[in-house]
């Protein structure tokens, strides 16, 4: 289907998923001139808001992605759980960026290890997988203390479970319903990053700054943009996601999660392959950011410049922050957070709060990094949320 780019503006576009990613790239999409079709099973998306239309349909469903393919020139999608198969018989009719394959090896943490590790010759951590209790028994005892995770579906610290012992990982893997995982060695961190990368049909490659996260009960806190790392580790992080893009031939807006270890190594966590939480900055602090290279690969226009203009960073709005103490309902303080210098809030559009639901965030910009922070740190303390270091 590459035969038919570039798809110039005015071409309506497939969006797999209607969360709030597929709302930021579909407004992204608006900017340039593009119109957005949603498939997304659930009524009342973010996504679907903003968007010219909207597929009520599940990802799998033969008259969906039928329609799908009859109305748009190319798909894309936001959301990492969106079923491989569904993409692959998109791709029988149009362009679809990111591949199914490439979506399937990130789907399944066991195949991602392996691809990362002997594919795309990136250091990951050492690992084991565990598809049966049998298994339990061969795991090297090397990789105690441990982390075991569940190979498909879990996402902001769910589906894992930190383990000490061969004793401890017998009653996780009951725990975890005795689905297929991987055991992880836990290693002494010092920070954990990430990096943005896009890749044009045509191979040409892109990376965003490092970005540098903290998560809180696993679910990402803040991210600073640029990380606070010596040049040679941002330089290394971004070279390795460059090298997992050209390994899996991957097309469109992929993110690579790295652990910068005590001892200065990095290694590669996991990848998703769409835009990112982390790189949520990018939208504000660069000259281009992952919802435009997302729209532009799929499109199989030159990729943007990916310079970053003013140090940021971001803090996630939980669901949490729409509770007092009491648990009753309450409105965030938004005209405070607003009057705070370079504060820009980003809400979701999505109708129901709940605890540690992602409605939001704020990227603060300065122009010095410190400055940034202190904005930030003025932020927090306005809606009681832990202050960035």
């Amino acid at each position: 289907m590459k035969d038919k780019l570039p798809l110039n503006p005015g071409s309506t576009l497939g969006m797999m998923g209607g969360g709030q990613l597929g709302r930021m790239f579909a407004i992204e999409a608006a900017y340039m001139g593009y119109h957005v079709t949603v498939l997304e099973p659930g009524a009342g998306s973010p996504a679907a808001e903003v968007s010219l239309k909207h597929i009520a349909q599940p990802y799998l469903s033969e008259n969906g992605l039928r329609e799908l393919a009859q109305t748009t020139s190319a798909v894309s999608t936001e959301f990492e759980n969106v079923p491989a198969k569904a993409l692959d018989a998109l791709a029988q009719e149009e362009f679809v960026a990111p591949p199914g394959s490439a979506v399937a090896i990130a789907q399944d943490r066991n195949e991602e290890k392996h691809f990362i590790e002997t594919v795309a010759k990136v250091p990951v951590a050492p690992h084991f997988p565990i598809h049966c209790a049998g298994d339990i028994e061969k795991a090297p005892e090397t990789l105690f203390p441990g982390i075991l995770k569940t190979a498909r579906l879990g996402y902001d610290g769910k589906g894992q479970v930190l383990v000490d012992s061969r004793e401890e990982l017998h009653k996780a893997f009951v725990e975890l319903k005795e689905v297929d995982c991987i055991l992880e060695k836990r290693l002494a961190l010092r920070q954990e990053v990430s990096v943005i990368v896009a890749r044009g049909f045509d191979g040409q490659t892109a990376t965003f700054p490092l970005c540098e996260n903290t998560h809180r009960h696993g679910i990402l806190a803040v991210t600073v943009m640029p990380a606070r790392v010596p040049e040679e580790t941002s330089q290394k992080t971004r070279q390795f996601a460059t090298q997992i893009v050209d390994a899996l031939h991957y097309v469109g807006v992929l993110c690579v999660e790295f652990f910068v270890l005590e001892n200065g190594d990095v290694v590669a966590n996991e990848m998703a392959p769409r835009p990112h939480n982390s790189g949520h900055a990018t939208i504000d602090a660069c000259w281009s950011n992952q919802f435009e290279q997302q729209l532009r690969c799929m499109t199989g226009q030159p990729l943007a410049d990916t310079t970053q203009h003013s140090p940021a960073v971001m803090l996630n709005l939980l669901g949490d922050l729409w509770f007092d103490a009491e648990d009753n309902p309450k409105v965030p303080d938004w005209s405070k957070v607003l009057a705070v210098p370079g504060a820009k809030l980003h809400l979701y559009g999505k109708a129901q709060a709940r605890h540690a639901r992602k409605m939001g965030h704020v990227t603060c910009l300065g122009r010095t990094l410190e400055e940034a922070l202190e904005r930030a740190r003025d932020v927090a303390r306005i809606l009681g949320l832990p202050e960035p270091k």
